[in-house]
């Protein structure tokens, strides 16, 4: 099937866990969750048992695996990597070459990018900005409009 992620027809197909839209140059693990409304494009990787629901956008050459939960309207993009038990939700972005792992949480309307990295059991939530080569881990919490 034809299916235009926003930029032009590009072939894609269903997932068979959950029907998600995945373009026939990403990769979605058989034992990955891809709800009917995400969408995984690009040169995107998703492996392991990671759950991808709601209306998730994983694009790029970014990576999902581990056990990880990337959900509501959460995008991973770019070259970043989303990993181990780590949960991104709610309106957050992850993108650039920012890495979120461990048993971190991104949420609310947070943004992680360039270098960043959230790893431990960090909270990045609210419109906090984690962002340039800063480093959020143990258990931090950065929140409202906090900039790291």
């Amino acid at each position: 099937m034809l299916y235009d992620f926003g930029s032009g027809l590009v072939a894609a197909h269903k997932h068979a866990n959950g029907g998600g839209i995945v373009a026939d140059t990403a990769y979605v693990a058989d034992t990955a969750w891809v709800s009917d409304t995400a969408w995984v494009y690009g040169n995107a990787r998703v492996y392991g048992i990671a759950w991808v629901y709601g209306n998730t956008r994983i694009y790029g050459n970014a990576r999902v695996y581990g056990i990880t939960w990337v959900s509501d309207n959460a995008c991973v993009s770019g070259n970043a990597c989303v990993s181990g038990n780590a949960c991104v939700s709610g309106n957050a972005l992850v993108y650039g070459n920012a890495r979120v792992y461990d048993t971190a949480w991104v949420y609310g309307n947070a943004r992680v990018y360039d270098t960043a990295r959230v790893s431990g059991n960090a909270r990045v939530s609210g419109n906090a900005r984690v962002s340039g080569n800063a480093r959020v881990s143990g258990n931090a919490r950065v929140s409202d409009n906090a900039r790291v």
